[in-house]
């Protein structure tokens, strides 16, 4: 087994010890921030710092290997820069943070974790998977991509309808009825986990894998802790409302 190999071990491991550890622990930033967690910054300068490298790291990384990536990598690498131009500089300009700070430790943890997943998806992708000449017209594929813009759809139409809440009815916290809203408490969680199942598939790699049960790590457990929030916070929230999973969880 290569370097590469055993680190994606360790690496899935490192996942479910989070996983584990996210149902004790709710990370503070957005409604969940609180004391303890040491100074705090914009959280939107947090934001922008921690998503960054995945636009910048993967960029540098695409110009290093420019001379033996296939077209297939390019579009890999356009997929993979519609949602990280949007959620590193678009998204945390465009929302209405009802908390406008984060503590440092959130932003920091995060940009080393990005950084680390940037490098296992690129190399991963670029360099350790073979791709046949035309696995763009393979059913996986297209599979894989309408899986994956599927869940953007979901994860950014969940989060602008929140926006518009705020907008319509004042800043703060309220009750989301629309959409997928009134299924589940995190739409946008559900939607953004779909949508790196999509691209498991679509790049068919071991990578991608990997990075999709990271974001199941990482929001899985965060969406039980909103729903509990929102339970919490009002006393009309919809009982017959899930967390995650429409109908089930």
């Amino acid at each position: 087994m290569n370097y590469f190999g055993s680190f994606i071990i360790f690496w899935v491991l490192v996942a479910l010890v989070t996983f584990i550890y996210l149902f004790y622990v709710d990370a503070p930033y957005g409604r969940h921030i609180r004391k303890g967690w040491g100074k705090n910054i914009s959280a939107r300068i947090g934001w922008v710092v921690m998503e960054s490298p995945c636009v910048i790291l993967m960029m540098v990384y695409a110009w290093l290997m420019r001379d033996q990536l296939q077209l297939l990598h390019l579009i890999f690498l356009i997929f993979w820069l519609i949602h990280y131009v949007h959620r590193s500089f678009i998204y945390p300009f465009v929302i209405d943070m009802t908390n406008p700070k984060m503590p440092i430790s959130i932003a920091v943890s995060a940009f080393f974790f990005n950084i680390v997943n940037v490098n296992v998806q690129a190399i991963g992708i670029f360099y350790f998977t073979e791709y046949a000449q035309n696995w763009v017209t393979n059913p996986i594929f297209y599979f894989g991509t309408l899986i994956f813009f599927t869940g953007m759809f979901i994860n950014i139409r969940s989060d602008y309808l929140i926006v518009s809440l705020r907008k319509n009815n004042g800043p703060g916290y309220h009750i989301p009825n629309k959409f997928m809203h009134k299924y589940i408490s995190a739409p946008n969680y559900f939607g953004e986990i779909i949508e790196w199942i999509g691209w498991a598939v679509l790049t068919w790699s071991i990578s991608g894998l990997v990075f999709a049960l990271w974001t199941i790590a990482n929001l899985f457990p965060r969406a039980l802790a909103h729903h509990r929030w929102y339970l919490n916070k009002f006393s009309d929230y919809p009982k017959n409302r899930k967390a995650i999973i429409p109908g089930i969880i």
